[in-house]
C-alpha cells in the first residue's frame, strides 16, 4: 500500500516521539497561544496572494506540484512560491523539531497519521471555515482532525483494494471478481490455493497479506468491517476486547493458518507480478508499478473493493496540507491550499502523479474515471475511516504490528492477542 506518510522506520519514529515528549515536558519551543483542539478557524483573506510563500513537500522533488505552483504564481503575480522537498525518512523529525523551535515554513504536506500529534503540539492553524468538509471523502477529512477540530485540508488520498490475477482466478473456477463478502472471499481463496502446482503451476499462495511492520494498515479495516472499533473517542477507552476485534483477528489469522498467504516476507508485489500470488491487497501505486514494469500483464489483472463483513470499510491514509501556527505568510499559504485542492487542480495533479485525489469531484474531472481499474479505489474511498486521532497512535500501531506477526506465525492465540493489545494500549494511553 502506498502510504508515504508512514514510510518512516520504527527507529526514527521512536526517536522523534522521544524528542517531542522531551521538548513538551521541558517547556521548550513555541509558546501555546491556545489549547490545541479549541482553536478558532483561520481566516481566508480576500484579494490575490502576495509575498514569499515557503512550503515543504515530502519525498522526491515533486515536478507536478511545482507546475501547479507556477500556475498559482501566474494567477497571483505578486507571490513567490518556494517548495523544498524533504525525504520521508527525515520528515517526522524535521517537522516536530521545526514546530517545537518555532522555526517552520509557511505550510507543508504532512503524513495523515502525524496530524494529531503535531496539532497537539500547537503546530498548525485551524482550517478556515470556507473549506467545506463535504467536498472531500469523509475518511480523508477526518485525517485532518484533532479533538474534533480540523487542522488541514486533505490533498493525497490513499487506501487499499484487492488486486486479482484474472488468469489465475479463472482457472480456479471464479468467473469475474472473487466474492465481495468475508465468507465467500475465503472460499474463493481456498479454491485458488487448490490450483497451486496444478492448473496454476507457478502459484504458491492464493493471496498476499502484510505481516509485521505496517500490518495494522490492513487489519484495522477488518474491525470496522464488523461494525466495531478499537477506540471509543467518547469514553476515551480502547476496545480491543470487543467481539468485532475477535472476529477481525480470527479472519486475519485464518488466512495464514490455512496457508493462503506467505509468511516469508518476500516482495509480495513482485510475487503477484510473477504469478506466485493470485490476489493482493495494496494501494494505487501497485497498479502503476505493474503497468510500468509488466505492461504485458495489463489484461490479466483487475481490482475490486475489500470484501465486507457486516458492512464495507477501508482505511483512509495519504497526506494533508497544513499551515503552521508560526507561518510568516499564512494568508498566501491558505490561498495556495485552496488552489491546490480545487477539484480541477487535484485532478491534474492525480493525472500527473498517479496519486489519488481526496476531493470527490476530482474523480469526474480527470482521467481516473476513464480507467475501470480505478473504480474500486473510488468505491473504497467512499467508505474509508481514519485511524484514532490520538497522539500516541504510532506506539499503539507498533504493538498491533508485533501481535499480528506473532498471530500469523501461530505463536499466540486470538485471546492472548486481544488481552495484550487491550493491556498495552491502555498502558500507553492517548497522550495529550
Amino acid at each position: 500500500m502506498r502510504t508515504t506518510s508512514r514510510s518512516t522506520t520504527r527507529t526514527v519514529q521512536a526517536v522523534c516521539v522521544t524528542i517531542t515528549a522531551a521538548l513538551l515536558a521541558t517547556g521548550c519551543g513555541r509558546s501555546a497561544d491556545s489549547e490545541p483542539g479549541t482553536d478558532a478557524p483561520a481566516t481566508l483573506g480576500t484579494g490575490k496572494a502576495k509575498g514569499k510563500l515557503v512550503m515543504w513537500s515530502m519525498g522526491d522533488p515533486d515536478k507536478a506540484l511545482k507546475s501547479l505552483a507556477a500556475t498559482f504564481e501566474q494567477q497571483n503575480p505578486d507571490v513567490s512560491v518556494q517548495i523544498t522537498a524533504v525525504p520521508w525518512d527525515a520528515a517526522h523529525e524535521k517537522l516536530t523539531t521545526a514546530i517545537a523551535g518555532g522555526n517552520t515554513p509557511d505550510m507543508s504536506l504532512v503524513g495523515s497519521t502525524w496530524m494529531a500529534e503535531m496539532a497537539s503540539m500547537n503546530g498548525f492553524q485551524a482550517t478556515p471555515a470556507s473549506f467545506q468538509s463535504s467536498a472531500f471523502f469523509p475518511g480523508q477529512w477526518d485525517t485532518t482532525k484533532y479533538k474534533d477540530t480540523a487542522y488541514g485540508v486533505p490533498f493525497i488520498a490513499d487506501t487499499s483494494v484487492i488486486y486479482y490475477r484474472t488468469d489465475i482466478t479463472t482457472k480456479a473456477g471464479i468467473q469475474g471478481a472473487p466474492a465481495d463478502d468475508w465468507a465467500g472471499y475465503l472460499k474463493d481463496l481456498k479454491a485458488v490455493q487448490a490450483t497451486a502446482g496444478k492448473q496454476n503451476p507457478k502459484l504458491r499462495n492464493a493471496t498476499g497479506l502484510l505481516m509485521g511492520f505496517n500490518s495494522w494498515l490492513f487489519w484495522l479495516p477488518m474491525v470496522w468491517q464488523q461494525g466495531g472499533d478499537i477506540y471509543d473517542p467518547q469514553t476515551k477507552k480502547f476496545t480491543f476486547d470487543s467481539p468485532a476485534v475477535t472476529k477481525a483477528l480470527q479472519y486475519y489469522g485464518t488466512i495464514f493458518k490455512d496457508g493462503l498467504a506467505p509468511t516469508d516476507k518476500t516482495d509480495q508485489n513482485q510475487g503477484f507480478q510473477d504469478g506466485l500470488l493470485g490476489t493482493l491487497q495494496q494501494g494505487a501505486s501497485t497498479g502503476g508499478n505493474l503497468h510500468l514494469n509488466a505492461p504485458a500483464l495489463d489484461s490479466k489483472w483487475q481490482t475490486m473493493p475489500l470484501p465486507k463483513g457486516t458492512q464495507s470499510a477501508g482505511l483512509a491514509g495519504g497526506s494533508d496540507l497544513a499551515v503552521f501556527k508560526d507561518a510568516k505568510n499564512s494568508d498566501a499559504a491558505w490561498k495556495f491550499v485552496q488552489f491546490l485542492t480545487e477539484p480541477k487542480n487535484l485532478a491534474t495533479y492525480a493525472d500527473a502523479t498517479g496519486n489519488l485525489p481526496a476531493a470527490v469531484q476530482s474523480w469526474s474531472q480527470g482521467k481516473l474515471n476513464q480507467d475501470p481499474k480505478m473504480a474500486a479505489f473510488q468505491a473504497q474511498l467512499k467508505v474509508t475511516k481514519a485511524p484514532p486521532a490520538i497522539t500516541t497512535w504510532q506506539q499503539i500501531a507498533d504493538v498491533i504490528d508485533s501481535q499480528l506477526e506473532q498471530l500469523a506465525y501461530g505463536k499466540t492465540t486470538v485471546a492472548k492477542v486481544q488481552q495484550t493489545l487491550q493491556s498495552k494500549a491502555t498502558s500507553i494511553g492517548t497522550g495529550r
